[in-house]
């Protein structure tokens, strides 16, 4: 993986307090299109929770739009061992991944690298990239995309 410089690392942590510090006025999340422009906070038990078809579950924290203009998406995942959340795959946005348990799997561009707790990865926008727990243990990890959406696309694929 590419090293981030600290202008990028900045920008990055930036967008990363904001999103810490929004507001929804008491909704558990934002649709996309939602301005976010007060602060707020959440507990975990009210983070609305999906059950995915490979065992694990994922937990939504916000999606919007920041009164900056930056489109961004939070979420965390628990993915349980020798499981992928999808596909490797590339998208318009880019994210950053903190990786609170587990030992990962960061295929990147098709070069693959570990990844542990502590760890943080950063997928850039248009790469092909692909998670996979390549641990004994669920990996618990929190996803922060920044940037507008668009559709994954499969590896392969233009």
């Amino acid at each position: 993986m590419n090293n981030i410089n600290r202008r990028e690392l900045c920008i990055a942590l930036s967008a990363l307090a904001t999103v810490g510090g929004l507001s929804l006025d008491g909704e558990a999340q934002a649709r996309s299109n939602d301005v976010l422009s007060q602060s707020k906070t959440w507990t975990f038990d009210s983070l609305p929770v999906k059950h995915n078809a490979n065992g694990g579950a994922s937990r939504s924290v916000v999606q919007g739009v920041l009164a900056t203009g930056e489109a961004v998406e939070v979420h965390e995942t628990t993915l349980p061992a020798g499981q992928m959340p999808h596909p490797p795959h590339k998208h318009r946005h880019s994210e950053f991944m903190f990786i609170r348990e587990g030992d990962l799997e960061f295929q990147n561009d098709g070069k693959m690298e570990k990844v542990g707790p502590g760890g943080v990865i950063f997928a850039a926008s248009d790469v092909m990239h692909g998670l996979k727990n390549v641990g004994t243990t669920p990996a618990n990890y929190f996803v922060i995309a920044i940037g507008r959406e668009s559709a994954m696309l499969p590896a392969g694929a233009k």
